[in-house]
C-alpha cells in the first residue's frame, strides 16, 4: 500500500518544488499511524481548504455535513482513490464542493465497485473521472451503474450523456423504472423512433422527468399545431412547446399571423412544416419579415409554404444570397426556373457550384462580392436602383 501511495504521489509531482495540499495529503496518508489514529487537532474547515483545495467560503458551507469526522483517515482514502482515478486537484475541489459527502464514501465498498461497473460498460477511466466530477453525489451510489447503462442506450453515446450531465441533468436510478421508461414508452406509442426520442431528450431533458399527464398534454398541444400523430415533425413540435404554456403558444401564433400577414389557413400550413418557428424571438421574426416581404417582395403565402426560410440566418444567408440572385437576374445570367428559395435552401457548397462558379467569366468578381456580403458589406455591384 505504501508503494502504491508513493507511485501516485510520484505521478502527481512533476516538480519537487511545487507541492500542492493534495500532494502533501497523499504523502501523509501513506503513514499507517495517521490513518488509524484519531487526530485531536483535526479541523474539518482547515482540511477542506488545505487538502481538498476549497475556498474558505466553500469550506464553511461544506463543513457541517462532515462535522462528525474526527480524523482525516476516511477522506484521505477517498482523495487518494480519486487521484488514482485521474482527477486533478482542481477536479477534486470541484467534486467535493458539489458534494462534501463524497469524502465519507467507502472506497472498497462503494467507489471501487462503481468504477469497476462503469468501466465494465465500456467507459474509459477518463470518462468515469468526468462523471465523478459532474455528479459526485451519484458517483457514491452503486445504482449509478445501471442508470448509466440505461442512458447510454437511450442517448446513443457517452458524449451525449456527458453533454447532459454538464447541463445539470441526472436522475436517481429508481426514477428510470418509475418515470423515464413509461415516458419513453409513451413517446414510442406516439410514433417516435428511438433516434428521435434520443434527440428530443437531449434537447429537452425535462421531458424524461415530467409526469405522464403533462407529457400527454404536450403531445396534444403539438397535435393542435396541426402536427399529425406519428409525424416526423412531432419531435420538433414537442421540442418547440416544451418550454411554453398554452397561453404563450397562442400569443406567439397571433404574433406570427400579424408579422407575416398570415391567415389562419396559412399559419396552419407553416407550423407543421417548421414548428420550431415558435421558439424564435420576436425581434428575429420581425427583422426577417421586413426583409422577406418588404425588400425581397415575397408574398405571405409563399413564405407560409416555405417556413424553412425563417430558420436561416438573415445576415449570413438570406440577405447575401438575395444579393447574388438579384445580381444574376439584373444581368440576365440566371436561367431556368430558379427562384430565391431554391438559392437559399441549398448547402453553401451547392450554392457556390450552381450560382457562383458558372459565372466566373461573365462576373469574375461575384465570388468576392458574395463573400463580402456574408461579412455584412454591400458591394457596389450589388446595388441597384
Amino acid at each position: 500500500m505504501l508503494r502504491l501511495h508513493k507511485c501516485i504521489v510520484a505521478q502527481l509531482l512533476p516538480h519537487a518544488s511545487a507541492i500542492s495540499p493534495l500532494h502533501r495529503l497523499l504523502s501523509a496518508a501513506a503513514t499507517p499511524a495517521r490513518r488509524i489514529s484519531p487526530n485531536p487537532s483535526f479541523v474539518v474547515d482547515d482540511y477542506l481548504v488545505s487538502a481538498c483545495g476549497l475556498t474558505r467560503a466553500q469550506a464553511l458551507k461544506a463543513s457541517p455535513k462532515l462535522s462528525h469526522l474526527k480524523s482525516p483517515a476516511k477522506p484521505d482514502a477517498v482523495l487518494a482513490f480519486l487521484a488514482g482515478l485521474g482527477l486533478s486537484a482542481a477536479d477534486v475541489a470541484t467534486a467535493v464542493a458539489k458534494d462534501p459527502l463524497l469524502l465519507r464514501a467507502k472506497v472498497e465498498g462503494t467507489l471501487a465497485p462503481v468504477v469497476d461497473g462503469l468501466t465494465g460498460l465500456g467507459l474509459s477511466r477518463s470518462e468515469v473521472a468526468r462523471i465523478a466530477v459532474l455528479v459526485p453525489g451519484k458517483f457514491r451510489c452503486r445504482s449509478i451503474v445501471s442508470a448509466v447503462h440505461y442512458y447510454l442506450n437511450l442517448f446513443g453515446s457517452m458524449d451525449n450523456l456527458l453533454r447532459l450531465l454538464k447541463r445539470g441533468f441526472w436522475l436517481q436510478g429508481s426514477d428510470v423504472e418509475r418515470v423515464v421508461k413509461p415516458n419513453v414508452a409513451f413517446l414510442q406509442e406516439c410514433g417516435l423512433h428511438d433516434c428521435d426520442i434520443a434527440k428530443l431528450c437531449i434537447r429537452v431533458p425535462m421531458i424524461l422527468t415530467i409526469n405522464q399527464q403533462r407529457l400527454r398534454a404536450m403531445v396534444a398541444c403539438a397535435k393542435a399545431l396541426c402536427v399529425p400523430h406519428g409525424s416526423g415533425m412531432l419531435r420538433k413540435a414537442l421540442q418547440a412547446v416544451g418550454f411554453c404554456d398554452e397561453e404563450k403558444i397562442t400569443a406567439k401564433v397571433e404574433y406570427l399571423k400579424k408579422t407575416f400577414r398570415w391567415s389562419d389557413t396559412e399559419v396552419g400550413i407553416a407550423l407543421p412544416k417548421n414548428p420550431m418557428v415558435l421558439t424564435y424571438s420576436k425581434d428575429r421574426l420581425q427583422r426577417v419579415s421586413e426583409f422577406l416581404i418588404s425588400e425581397v417582395g415575397l408574398e405571405p403565402g409563399y413564405i407560409a409554404h416555405r417556413p424553412a426560410l425563417l430558420a436561416y440566418s438573415l445576415d449570413g444567408r438570406l440577405r447575401p444570397r438575395y444579393y447574388v440572385v438579384k445580381f444574376l437576374k439584373e444581368n440576365r445570367l440566371l436561367h431556368g426556373d430558379r427562384d430565391y428559395y431554391s438559392a437559399v435552401a441549398v448547402t453553401p457548397k451547392v450554392f457556390m457550384e450552381k450560382f457562383i462558379c458558372p459565372h466566373k467569366e461573365a462576373a469574375p468578381h461575384l465570388a468576392e462580392d458574395y463573400a463580402a456580403a456574408c461579412r455584412g458589406e454591400v458591394p457596389a455591384r450589388f446595388r441597384f436602383t
